[in-house]
């Protein structure tokens, strides 16, 4: 990227943990790099070098913050940072005598306040001033904000290029970095993030070994037990927003994934709400609070994803495809339960799931989005019934 022909605003859009934030932290290095400007920075200056470890004085990050986390307008003491608050530090003179850059992550999740504030500084920029906007979608963002940004689409990256940046990194083993890359389905940052988490992937395992075995079970006890999932599920979630470390090359020494997991702890394992009318046992006191319903929700959304990616296996080994699963450790499982149930109704299930997730962006309580999908959960054929789509097929051809 040429300085002098850098545009002033620009867009970086892409599903989460695919790499936007590394990109665009890669750009603020090559602006501001001492040693070969206008092309890929060299990662040794110091500048290079202040970028890489968060604490450049010329680049400003914004991030989303509070319950609901919001990209909100800010400027108020006492209340979080928000886009007043990246002006008026953008504002003020270089300390490195280069440029000034703003780094918005999970910009689709600026308020509207908080848009109509950025509008301004968009349409009139200052010299020297660079915003890197980072977004999983676009569409959130005014349309006049995404008018006056250079937008750069990511997709997802190959299975062997996230194997390799795990491996060379130190953090992981190539068997682990192997199934990880696929559990990331083409999110780098994902999979790092997994890889810094054991348990969590151990907790994956057994979420997706409890949705196999709820094939089975009757419409009382798969309304229980997803239920009971949703605080394991939680687990998930934290996965998916937690920051991850860039991979350092020679870190082979470093802690790797590949063994068992450590025994969960009080500190990390997710709390289960008791009802406020149960008794309990014992001579201490048990603190009985209710779950904010933005973390409910975000629970469940971690348990949707996951079930979504077990019904894409389902689909994939009823195609006679399991070399494209995602969940290798589980594909025995996944297998035996695929030849079991209609195509059909994988695939409407599958097709359940995606609005399941648009319910849960919305208004529609979580437990009742969760309550539908026990309920709809395909069943096993009975053994020497024909499928809903081959009796479809033998009716054509008769």
């Amino acid at each position: 990227m040429v300085r002098g022909r850098t545009p002033h605003a620009i867009l970086l859009v892409g599903p989460a943990g695919v790499g936007k934030t590394t990109l665009a932290r890669d750009l603020a290095a090559g602006l501001l790099c001492e040693v070969a400007p206008g092309d890929r920075p060299c990662g040794t200056c110091r500048a290079c070098r202040l970028v890489a470890a968060d604490v450049h004085p010329d680049v400003h990050r914004l991030t989303p913050e509070g319950p609901g986390r919001q990209v909100t307008i800010g400027g108020v003491s006492g209340r979080p940072r928000g886009i007043r608050d990246l002006i008026g530090a953008l504002a003020l003179l270089p300390v490195e005598g280069g440029a000034r850059i703003g780094i918005i992550e999970s910009a689709q999740r600026m308020n509207d306040d908080a848009q109509a504030a950025l509008l301004k500084t968009l349409e009139e920029p200052a010299s020297g001033i660079v915003l890197v906007l980072c977004a999983d979608s676009e569409e959130p963002l005014l349309p006049t904000i995404r008018s006056r940004c250079a937008r750069l689409r990511l997709g997802p990256v190959g299975v062997r290029s996230i194997e390799a940046i795990l491996v060379e990194g130190g953090v992981a083993d190539a068997p682990t970095a192997a199934r990880l890359a696929r559990v990331a389905d083409g999110r780098p940052g994902l999979a790092l993030a997994w890889a810094a988490d054991a348990e969590a992937l151990v907790v994956r395992d057994e979420l997706g070994r409890t949705l196999l075995d709820l094939l089975d079970a009757g419409p009382a006890e798969r309304l229980a037990g997803v239920r009971a999932a949703v605080p394991r599920a939680t687990r998930l979630a934290d996965v998916g927003m937690r920051p991850t470390a860039e991979p350092q090359p020679g870190a082979a020494g470093r802690r790797r994934t590949g063994g068992r997991a450590a025994a969960p702890t009080a500190a990390s394992s997710p709390a289960v709400d008791a009802p406020a009318d149960e008794d309990t046992d014992g001579d201490d006191e048990v603190a009985v609070t209710r779950t904010p319903a933005s973390e409910r929700r975000r629970a469940a959304d971690a348990l949707v994803l996951r079930w979504a990616d077990l019904t894409r296996d389902l689909a994939l080994c009823q195609r006679g495809v399991p070399g494209g699963v995602r969940d290798l450790a589980l594909l025995d499982d996944t297998s035996a339960a695929a030849q079991r149930l209609d195509p059909a109704d994988v695939a409407a299930f599958l097709d359940r799931l995606g609005v399941a997730g648009v319910r849960l962006r919305g208004n529609v309580s979580p437990e009742l989005v969760l309550d539908d999908l026990a309920v709809q959960w395909p069943r096993p054929l009975v053994t020497g019934a024909p499928s809903a789509s081959a009796a479809a097929t033998s009716r054509r051809a008769s």
